[in-house]
């Protein structure tokens, strides 16, 4: 895992035997153990790291009006109970142009305003929630709604 994986050195002599993952990736999730020995004493501790992923599809760049796809992944072993997504810290409605089918938000004509974050709320069946953000850009035409621009003969227009 190096060059991603590190621990303080200068946090060892306080007892802080902590493992700092960066970035952590979605092979990553899965029980860590730590063995500490001291003289003739020995102390262990497991942690279990879970990794949630938000994907795009297709991938960077989206093109303004052409379908996308965002897929939230977890690797919680219980059941998915419900995906909830979020636009700018507000709830999507998954009806019209976005549709929300286990886990995926389906967007089909994206639109310069569907730019920003979007962050995925899963709950699982033994009520825990968890969640992931991704921070959305897509390519398209941020002008004025009527593309008419007038421009005098001999002058420049953009």
């Amino acid at each position: 895992m190096r060059p991603r994986v590190s621990v303080q050195d200068s946090a060892l002599r306080n007892g802080n035997f902590s493992l700092r993952i960066n970035p952590v990736q979605s092979e990553d999730a899965g029980l860590y153990e730590a063995w500490v020995t001291h003289n003739t004493d020995i102390q262990t501790c497991q942690v279990e790291l879970g990794v949630i992923t938000v994907t795009l599809s297709p991938p960077s760049p989206v093109v303004e009006n052409e379908p996308l796809l965002l897929s939230c992944n977890s690797s919680h072993r219980a059941s998915l109970v419900e995906t909830r997504w979020f636009h700018n810290g507000l709830l999507v409605p998954t009806s019209g142009t976005f549709c929300s089918l286990h886990g995926a938000l389906s967007i089909l004509r994206p639109t310069m305003s569907d730019v920003g974050s979007w962050r995925c709320q899963l709950r699982y069946s033994n009520n825990e929630i968890i969640s992931a953000t991704y921070n959305l850009q897509i390519l398209g035409f941020d002008g004025p709604t009527n593309p008419v621009v007038y421009a005098a003969a001999g002058s420049a227009a953009d």
